[in-house]
């Protein structure tokens, strides 16, 4: 038999939680356990569908990943960070209070659309004085057609609960977002028994401690139809991972101007007859956009100004 043939034969997995060396399996039966994966290379993440064997009596091994439809991840010059994977959809929570960086929001942007993964904003803490700027520094997403919500989860837990659940109805979600948005709030309010699924694993990782800085999958039904997958925050947001050609492409307010370039290898930096400069000068394309493609591309040109 062969290997893959072998692998069939094994259990199929979910890993809904990981911290180093081990994961967190949960089987058909809604049953999870310890997994580690067999060898010394460890690739799994939260997300994946995996094959696995009891060790044991109540731990396990991974012995292969089944293919993945994407994945959502970020790269610096050092090292990859992996979210998650096989994602319907992706959430990008944003505040008004504290003030959001644009660039960390165009970054997870184009690392979604390079891997397929659709994209929804949500601007919470509409409550506070501070939402016309907000909304005002969020035009340029709206009048690109990205799905938008705009929410006040502890003013108005009800409608925010009345507007997410239908969005995440069915879908595997993750939410992406700096510290001080409400990733716990939004968990709280659409997770009953949130305290719970991550209750079990950190007793079984004897890793209580770890929790804000580990990937979580949370089942929001019973039935386990709709999962929701909050993330750590994080400070920086590499995008080594894209070819600096293909960076505009990523940037649909961009993209739909760089048709009309004179040089179909525009850098849409200086080059004469650049539709997307043409755009920018006319207001089609928000200058703040502009800037931060400028700063991506010279990243990954490896271009020092």
């Amino acid at each position: 038999m062969s290997q893959a043939g072998k692998f069939a034969q094994l259990d199929l997995g979910l890993v809904v939680r990981g911290h180093g060396r081990h994961y967190i399996v949960e089987d058909a039966e809604g049953q999870r356990r310890v997994c580690h994966p067999r060898g010394k290379k460890s690739d799994c993440v939260v997300g994946d569908q995996v094959r696995w064997a009891p060790s044991g009596s109540d731990e396990g091994v991974i012995e292969a990943v089944e293919p993945r439809r994407n994945l959502l991840f970020r790269q610096d010059e050092w090292k990859t960070k992996s979210f998650a994977a096989n994602l319907d959809q992706l959430l990008i929570l944003v505040a008004v209070e504290p003030v959001f960086s644009e660039s960390q929001l165009c970054r997870a942007m184009i690392a979604s659309e390079s891997a397929g993964i659709a994209t929804t904003i949500a601007l919470n803490k509409t409550d506070l004085p501070g939402t016309a700027h907000a909304r005002e520094r969020l035009a340029p997403y709206r009048a690109m057609g990205l799905p938008m919500m705009e929410l006040a989860m502890k003013a108005e837990p009800d409608a925010a609960r009345a507007q997410l659940l239908p969005w995440l109805q069915g879908k595997r979600s993750f939410v992406l977002g700096p510290s001080g948005t409400g990733k716990s709030t939004l968990i709280n309010l659409l997770v009953p028994d949130a305290k719970a699924q991550v209750g079990d694993i950190s007793v079984a990782l004897n890793s209580g401690r770890h929790t804000t800085t580990t990937t979580q999958w949370y089942w929001v039904d019973a039935q386990r139809k709709s999962a929701l997958i909050d993330s750590p925050g994080f400070q920086e947001f590499g995008l080594h991972q894209i070819d600096p050609a293909a960076l505009a492409r990523l940037m649909p307010d961009l993209s739909a101007h760089a048709d009309h370039c004179r040089f179909y290898n525009c850098s849409h930096q200086h080059e004469p007859g650049c539709g997307v400069r043409e755009a920018v000068d006319a207001g089609q394309i928000s200058a703040s956009r502009y800037r931060i493609y400028g700063e991506i591309l010279a990243e990954l040109s490896n271009k020092r100004y």
